[in-house]
């Protein structure tokens, strides 16, 4: 089954025309024709909002605890194998970071609209961190512009005008829009946050190439097989989302790690309601037994 899934995606991303975005080794494969584009875009079982993350780091799913319940509730967990570089990242670039806060909030603010206007979790904003530090003024040496660093061809297949001084790579808001449904559409192949934030970076034919190598869809298993800047990528996404949240989100985890939070709620919950559920059967045997 998965050599089948991966020959019909190398089949798919052979018809696409490759753009480098960004980066000498980033290709993003898109579709010559925008009509297609939103034909792939399904936003279905992307993000149900369901698992949304507080200050605390807790997810807003939960019902009203006490402190002491909500101690004990689930959180998500920094992957270990990311714990070193996000520390040694964040030693060396957190000041940076703090800065580029400081006098963006704005343009954070924009891309979270447009992002819950696709149903993508806005965490997802972090990544225009790593691509630009959200200057869209920033062009790359291969040509790429703007906070999400598209690249001519690839800009106009996501519905961006880019002639002469009509670049709206540059324009915040519907780069932003682009990049919504370059995301969408990145996740709808791999259905993973991770593997989509990989194939932004070097292209789905590295990321299917290395799901391939390793027998593997997880991340952490098969990032060995993917480009170091690739590796790194990812990792300073999250080390940015780190930074600014205190905390991870689904934004943060591997398919596998979302099931395993999710499933580890839901128990959570579970067992909260289990004593007021004994108590109202209880309450219920003495009501039926005094009326008898």
């Amino acid at each position: 089954m998965l050599k089948t899934k991966l020959h019909k995606a190398g089949f798919i991303i052979t018809s696409f025309m490759l753009m480098a975005a960004g980066s000498g080794n980033k290709y993003i494969p898109v579709p010559g024709d925008s009509a297609v584009i939103n034909k792939t875009i399904s936003r279905d079982s992307i993000f149900t909002g369901e698992h949304i993350f507080d200050a605390e780091g807790l997810c807003v799913c939960l019902p009203e605890m006490s402190a002491n319940e909500l101690s004990e509730a689930p959180r998500i967990q920094l992957n270990e194998q990311a714990a070193d570089f996000v520390q040694n990242h964040l030693k060396e670039n957190g000041f940076y970071y703090d800065k580029v806060k400081a006098k963006n909030a704005s343009k954070f603010t924009l891309i979270e609209e447009i992002f819950q206007q696709y149903n993508i979790p806005v965490e997802l904003k972090y990544l225009a961190v790593v691509e630009s530090k959200l200057d869209n003024r920033i062009v790359s040496s291969a040509g790429a512009a703007g906070l999400w660093q598209f690249m001519p061809g690839a800009a106009k297949s996501f519905g961006l005008k880019v002639s002469g001084k009509n670049d709206e790579r540059k324009h915040n808001y519907k780069s932003t829009v682009a990049a919504a449904k370059c995301l969408i559409y990145l996740h709808n192949m791999f259905d993973d946050w991770l593997l989509t934030l990989a194939a932004y970076n070097s292209g789905p034919a590295r990321v299917l190439s290395a799901i391939k190598k390793s027998g593997s869809r997880d991340f952490w298993v098969l990032q060995n097989y993917l480009p170091v800047e690739t590796r790194k990528h990812v990792k300073k996404f999250i080390s940015v989302h780190y930074h600014f949240e205190g905390h991870g989100s689904l934004a943060t985890l591997t398919k596998a790690e979302t099931k395993a939070h999710t499933d580890a709620v839901a128990a959570f919950i579970a067992k909260q309601k289990e004593p007021v559920i004994k108590d109202s059967l209880a309450t219920s045997a003495e009501t039926v037994k005094a009326a008898k």
